[in-house]
């Protein structure tokens, strides 16, 4: 029984806090469309900032498509889509005949066995196994400037 009370009064801080949060919030900005008018009653003259640069209108897909039309003609032909795949597919065929052997295809993965098969028993023990675990690159950390003081956040600190 005590478990549905502490439930229940839990509920209620909840909704309690979420009250007292709305009830501290900021009124309402005034809408941005009423600024413009403001700015030009009082005489300021509005330019567009030149220092601002504009977004592109392609997307991720048109990139995307531009890089597969060689000849930039609006159409992408087998010939276009396939070229990325037979550059990938002569870099595995080492010796040239046209066709992949199952060596020819998984010779990252036999290099990798013969480098951590360090015994060259054939086999890989539980030490020999742990050297193939995929080594994930650090991520750099943000190297973000401290952000300098504003005569705002003065005002703040003073009050």
């Amino acid at each position: 029984m005590w478990r549905y009370l502490a439930g229940a009064g839990a509920g209620a801080l909840l909704v309690v806090a979420g009250m007292m949060l709305q009830a501290m919030r900021p009124a309402a900005v005034a809408p941005l469309a009423a600024m413009p008018a403001a700015s030009a009653a009082t005489g300021e003259a509005q330019a567009a900032d030149p220092a601002v640069p504009e977004a592109t209108a392609k997307t991720r897909e048109e990139k995307r498509f531009n890089r597969y039309d060689k000849d930039r003609n609006g159409a992408i032909t087998r010939d276009e889509y396939l070229a990325s795949r037979k550059k990938a597919y002569a870099k595995l065929d080492t010796n040239g005949d046209g066709a992949l052997s199952f060596d020819e295809w998984a010779v990252k993965a036999e290099t990798k066995f013969a480098t951590a098969d360090a015994d060259k028993s054939g086999a890989m023990n539980a030490a020999e196994f742990v050297t193939t675990a995929v080594k994930r690159k650090a991520r750099p950390k943000a190297n973000c400037p401290e952000k300098p003081a504003s005569a705002e956040d003065n005002r703040d600190e003073e009050s």
